[in-house]
C-alpha cells in the first residue's frame, strides 16, 4: 500500500497542489487478519515533487495496538522540460513483536523517475532505477520500482499499484502459513500491491488490493496477501 500516488506525477504538477489520502485496509492474509492504515501525501512545485508515506499494522496484542510503523519519504528534483527526474528517498521503521521492538534498517536511495501519461491525463506509468543502501546490510544494492494509475469508466473505476524488486540479503524464518521452518538465506525480495477501486465521489473510494511478496518479512518464498477497505482523498 504505497507510492500509488507518483503515479499521477504529470497531472498533479499541473494542478499544482498537493494530494493527500487515508486508506484503510483489512488483511485476510495467513498469520495477518489485521487492520493497515496508511497516510499518503504528493505535493508538486516548480523544482519537482515531494512524496510520502506512513504505514501503520494495527495488530499489537488482544488490543490491536499499533505493532508495525513504516514511512517511505521521497523527493524528485526536475527544472527541465524532460521527462526524467532525479530521485533521492529515505525508507525506515519499527516492529513490534510482543515485548521487542526490532528496527527496520533505514534505507537511502538515489537514482533516476521516468514518467508517462496518456494526453487525457487518464492513465499514468512511473519507472525508477535506484541506487540503495541499506544500513547495516548491503551498502551498495540496487532497487526497481514501477507504478501504474489507470483510470476507466469516466475515473469511476482506477486500477493502480507498484512492484518492488532489489537487492537484500535476508534470513527467513517461516513459509507462507507462517510455520516456523529451517531458515533459509535469500538475496533479492519482490514486493507489489496492485489495488483497484470504485470511485464513489471524489472522496470516497471502495476496493481492496493484494500484496504478492517473495523472500519479504522474513518469509521464505512466495505469499499472497488480499484486502479490503476504503480510502478518503482529501
Amino acid at each position: 500500500m504505497k507510492k500509488l500516488i507518483l503515479a499521477v506525477l504529470v497531472l498533479a504538477a499541473t494542478a499544482m497542489q498537493a494530494q493527500t489520502n487515508l486508506q484503510v485496509m483489512y488483511d485476510f492474509g495467513n498469520s495477518r487478519k489485521n487492520v493497515t492504515s496508511t497516510l499518503e501525501m504528493f505535493k508538486p512545485d516548480k523544482w519537482g515533487d515531494t512524496f510520502f508515506f506512513v504505514d501503520m499494522e494495527f495488530n499489537g496484542g488482544a488490543q490491536k495496538q499499533p505493532s508495525l510503523a513504516y514511512m517511505e519519504v521521497a523527493r524528485c528534483l526536475k527544472f527541465w522540460d524532460a521527462p526524467l527526474s532525479a530521485h533521492v528517498e529515505y525508507n525506515g521503521g519499527l516492529l513490534l513483536s510482543g515485548a521487542n521492538g526490532f528496527p527496520i534498517n533505514n534505507a537511502y536511495l538515489a537514482g533516476v523517475d521516468y514518467a508517462w501519461h496518456d494526453k487525457g491525463f487518464t492513465k499514468f506509468l512511473n519507472f525508477k532505477i535506484l541506487y540503495k543502501n541499506i544500513q547495516g546490510k548491503n551498502p551498495a544494492s540496487f532497487q526497481l520500482t514501477g507504478v501504474w494509475n489507470l483510470n476507466y469508466l469516466n475515473k469511476k473505476l482506477t486500477v493502480s499499484g507498484f512492484a518492488d524488486f532489489w537487492r537484500e540479503d535476508n534470513m527467513n524464518f517461516t513459509n507462507a502459513k507462517g510455520e516456523v521452518i529451517v531458515p533459509t538465506n535469500t538475496k533479492f525480495v519482490f514486493i507489489s500491491e496492485p489495488q483497484i477501486w470504485y470511485n464513489v465521489n471524489q472522496n470516497l473510494s471502495v476496493g481492496g488490493e493484494v500484496e504478492i511478496a517473495t523472500n519479504f518479512g522474513s518469509v521464505d518464498g512466495w505469499k499472497v496477501c488480499p484486502a479490503l477497505g476504503a480510502k478518503w482523498n482529501f
